[in-house]
C-alpha cells in the first residue's frame, strides 16, 4: 500500500495546547479537578450561547448521560435518524429504551420530520436528533413536533460545532445537547465531550450524575447511582487551547469545502449543500458518488495515490446488532451507499485539494 499522503482528518495541535498541558503537569492537577476544567465548560458555553456546560470524557458518554439525566428508561422509545454514527443509536439502548429509526432528507441528510411525526407512539418520550456531517437539522419543525408532542428533544452536536439555524448555534434549540471532542472534531481534547442546557435543574442532574451520584452537601455520601464520566484537568486544558483558535479553523474548513464545491462543480460528484438559513461547519467535506461507480473500489483507487477516505455512516438499521426487525429507509440507505469522506482538514492547500479532486475525478470504472 502506498503512503497516505492525505489523511482523512488530522488535528492541529500549533496554539497553547503545550502550555496548558504543562501547567497542568507542574501544578500537578491532572485529574477532573484543576482549573482547566471551569475554564473549558464557561468558554464553551458561551461559544455556543447557552446557560451551562459540563465537560465528559467522551461524545458517547454525554449522550448517554443527557438521556440519564431526562429520566429516559426501560419501556420508553426514543426517535434517532437512522443515518448517524453508531454511537446515538448505542447511548439510547444504554438506559434500557428502544431507539426508533427514522430516515433522512434528500437535500440536506437530516432527520426527515414528517418520518418523525409517522413514528412518534404513546411510548415516544425523545427525539434525539443528529446536525450530520456539519449541517443542522430543520429545527423549527423538530421543536415544534416536540412541544406538541410534549417530547424532549435532544441534539447530538458531536460533528456541529459551529454550525448555526437561523443564526443560532445548534445545541440551543432543545432541552438539552452533547458535543464531542474526539481527535478528528473541528476541536478535540483527544476524547472528550460536552453536555449543554438552558435549565438549571437539568444541569445539576448532570453534574451530579456525571461524577459517581455524589451528594452535593456530604462527602463521600452516594444518593443516586451516578457514573464516572467526569473529564480530565490535562483534556480541557487541550479543549480550551483549541477553542480559542476555533473561529479561525472554521473559517479554513469552510474555505476547503467552497474550494471543493467549485472543483466538483461541473461533474457528477456532489458534495452536501448548505440550505439557506443555515452555516455549515464543515465537520467533514462528503461527496455523493455516481451510481456507476463501485465506492470500494474507489477508494482501494485514491489509497494508491495517497488518498484516504471514509465511507458515510451505514444506516444503523442496516446493522446486524439492531435489524432485528426488516425496516425500509430508502433515503439514508441511497445516500449512505455513495457517500464517501474526502481529507478537509485545516492545512489542506489549494495544490492539495486539486490533486485530490483531480484523482477523483479521474477514475475510470
Amino acid at each position: 500500500m502506498k503512503k497516505i499522503k492525505y489523511p482523512v482528518y488530522q488535528p492541529r495541535l500549533n496554539g497553547n495546547e503545550k502550555k496548558y498541558v504543562n501547567e497542568c503537569l507542574d501544578s500537578s492537577w491532572i485529574s477532573s479537578k484543576g482549573k482547566f476544567v471551569s475554564l473549558f465548560e464557561s468558554s464553551f458555553a458561551g461559544f455556543v450561547n447557552t446557560e451551562y456546560a459540563t465537560a465528559v470524557s467522551n461524545g458517547t458518554v454525554a449522550l448517554h448521560l443527557a438521556l440519564e439525566a431526562l429520566g429516559i428508561g426501560n419501556g420508553d422509545e426514543v426517535i434517532v435518524p437512522t443515518l448517524t454514527y453508531i454511537a446515538s443509536v448505542n447511548a439510547i439502548t444504554y438506559t434500557g429504551a428502544t431507539p426508533v429509526f427514522v430516515d433522512a432528507l434528500e437535500d440536506t441528510w437530516q432527520i426527515d420530520p414528517e418520518d418523525v411525526k409517522r413514528k412518534i407512539t404513546r411510548s415516544t418520550k425523545a427525539i434525539l436528533c443528529v446536525h450530520l456531517y456539519g449541517h443542522s437539522c430543520d429545527m423549527d419543525a423538530l421543536v415544534e413536533i416536540a412541544r406538541a408532542n410534549s417530547l424532549f428533544l435532544v441534539e447530538d452536536c458531536a460533528e456541529a460545532i459551529g454550525s448555526k439555524y437561523n443564526d443560532q448555534h445548534v445545541g440551543t434549540f432543545g432541552d438539552v445537547a452533547t458535543f464531542s471532542f474526539y481527535g478528528n472534531k473541528t476541536i478535540t481534547t483527544g476524547e472528550g465531550g460536552m453536555v449543554t442546557t438552558n435549565n438549571a435543574t437539568l444541569h445539576d442532574r448532570l453534574v451530579h450524575l456525571k461524577g459517581q451520584g455524589l451528594a452535593k452537601y456530604r462527602e463521600y455520601w452516594h444518593d443516586a447511582i451516578g457514573y464516572n464520566y467526569r473529564m480530565t484537568n490535562i483534556c480541557a486544558a487541550i479543549g480550551l487551547a483549541q477553542l480559542e483558535n476555533v473561529t479561525k479553523t472554521l473559517s479554513e474548513k469552510r474555505d476547503i469545502a467552497n474550494f471543493y464545491e467549485i472543483g466538483f462543480r461541473d461533474t457528477d460528484f456532489k458534495l452536501q449543500i448548505e440550505k439557506e438559513g443555515t452555516i455549515h461547519s464543515y465537520w467533514m467535506c462528503t461527496v455523493l458518488i455516481p451510481e456507476n461507480i463501485d465506492r470500494d473500489d474507489l477508494k482501494s483507487y485514491l489509497v494508491e495515490k495517497g488518498i484516504e477516505t471514509r465511507p458515510m455512516f451505514y444506516p444503523i438499521h442496516t446493522m446486524p446488532i439492531y435489524s432485528h426487525k426488516f425496516e425500509k429507509h430508502p433515503v439514508s440507505e441511497r445516500l449512505a451507499r455513495r457517500g464517501l469522506n474526502l481529507p478537509s482538514y485545516p492545512g489542506l492547500s489549494e495544490i492539495d485539494m486539486s490533486e485530490i479532486i483531480e484523482a477523483v475525478t479521474s477514475y475510470n470504472p
